[in-house]
C-alpha cells in the first residue's frame, strides 16, 4: 500500500526589529505543519511556493501590554521560494539533502499613527537560508509507516534588504545558526501528529537600527522555536488539523557587548489547518494561526498558502 510522506523543511518570514525590542531575526513560525518528517516522494528535486499574510493591530512590551503609540497597525505579505534536494548518497538507515529559501516581502504596510515618525518597514528580499539535511528513512508498521525524522543544519546569510533607518526590514544584517529535528508520528494509517524543533543562535549586527541610538553593534538573544500540528485524513486526497507553533527568547540581547534585560521574545499560536493532495508529487496546504500571550513583538494573526511539487 502506498503510503504519502510529506517534507515541510521550512523557511521563516519577517520579525519587527528595532521597535521596542524586536530583536531576533526571520524564524520559522507555522510556515510547517502536517506531515513534517518526511519526503513524499523519494529523491529528487522539490519546489515549494510559500503565501504568507501577517495582519497586527498591537505591538506587545515585556509585560504583554501595548507599546503605547496611538496607532499599532503592521500588515505585510510574503512570498518565500524553496528549493529542496534529496539525493541518492546514503549514510546508514538515511539519505542526504540540501534545502534553499528565499523569502521576499512583496507588501508592507505600517502606521503607528504618528505619520510614520516612530515606524517604518519597507518591502524587498528577505535573507537567504542554507541548510545541509539527514533524512532518515520510515520505521514502518504492519499497515505503513509509523515514524519518520529529519535533522538539518541551517544557516540564515545576511543577504536580504536591510536599512539601519527603518525599524521593520526585510533582512537582518546578521547571520544565525537555526538546526531543527523534524518528525512525523502515525497513531493510525489516518491520524498522525508533526514537530519541528528549532534552537536560534545569533551572530552580531554591526549597524542596529535606528531604535538602539549610537549603539554600535547588537546581538539578538538565543531562542527555541518549534511548530506543532496534529491532522486527519477524511479522503485519500483531504486532510484535516490543528496547528500551531511557538517560541520563546532564553538569553538577553546584547548590546555594544552588554546584556539588556527586559527584550526577550514570546509568543505562541493556534488554528486550522488543511491539506489537499493532487497527486504524490502536488500538494497543497492552508494553515491559520492566531497569537496567544505575546511579549516584545507584534501581537497578530497570520494566513498561509503552501504549494509543493516533486519533479
Amino acid at each position: 500500500m502506498k503510503k504519502r510522506l510529506m517534507c515541510v523543511c521550512g523557511a521563516g518570514l519577517l520579525v519587527a526589529q528595532g521597535a521596542q525590542a524586536y530583536d531576533l531575526p526571520v524564524v520559522n513560525l507555522g510556515l510547517t505543519s502536517f506531515l513534517d518528517g518526511g519526503l513524499p516522494a523519494g529523491p529528487g528535486w522539490y519546489l515549494q511556493e510559500y503565501f504568507q499574510n501577517y495582519s497586527a493591530s498591537r505591538l506587545r512590551d515585556k509585560d504583554g501590554d501595548d507599546i503605547g503609540l496611538p496607532r499599532q497597525d503592521l500588515d505585510y505579505q510574503v512570498a518565500v521560494t524553496q528549493l529542496s534536494y534529496l539525493s541518492d548518497l546514503r549514510l546508514g538507515n538515511a539519505s542526504l539533502g540540501l534545502n534553499a529559501v528565499l523569502p521576499l516581502v512583496t507588501r508592507m504596510k505600517v502606521d503607528d499613527g504618528l505619520d510614520n515618525a516612530a515606524l517604518r518597514g519597507q518591502t524587498g528580499m528577505g535573507d537567504l537560508l542554507i541548510g545541509p539535511f539527514i533524512q532518515f528513512d520510515p520505521i514502518m508498521g504492519p499497515e505503513g509507516p509509523r515514524f519518520v525524522h529529519r535533522i538539518e543544519l541551517q544557516v540564515n546569510l545576511p543577504t536580504g534588504e536591510y536599512d539601519s533607518d527603518r525599524d521593520i526590514n526585510p533582512g537582518n544584517n546578521a547571520w544565525s545558526f537555526n538546526p531543527y529535528w523534524a518528525a512525523t508520528y502515525w497513531f493510525t494509517p489516518k491520524w498522525t501528529a508533526s514537530i519541528r524543533a528549532h534552537y536560534l543562535y545569533n551572530g552580531k549586527n554591526d549597524d542596529p537600527t535606528r531604535g538602539f541610538g549610537d549603539a554600535s553593534d547588537i546581538q539578538a538573544g538565543q531562542a527555541l522555536h518549534a511548530n506543532l500540528a496534529t491532522e486527519y485524513a477524511l479522503t485519500d486526497k483531504l486532510r484535516l488539523g490543528i496547528n500551531g507553533y511557538w517560541l520563546k527568547q532564553f538569553t538577553d540581547t546584547e548590546v555594544d557587548g552588554h546584556d539588556v534585560s527586559g527584550r526577550r521574545e514570546k509568543v505562541w499560536a493556534i488554528g486550522p489547518g488543511a491539506m489537499y493532495s493532487f497527486s504524490q508529487d502536488d500538494h497543497l496546504f492552508v494553515n491559520a494561526y492566531f497569537e496567544q500571550e505575546v511579549e516584545n513583538r507584534p501581537d497578530g494573526s497570520r494566513v498561509q498558502v503552501r504549494y509543493v511539487h516533486h519533479f
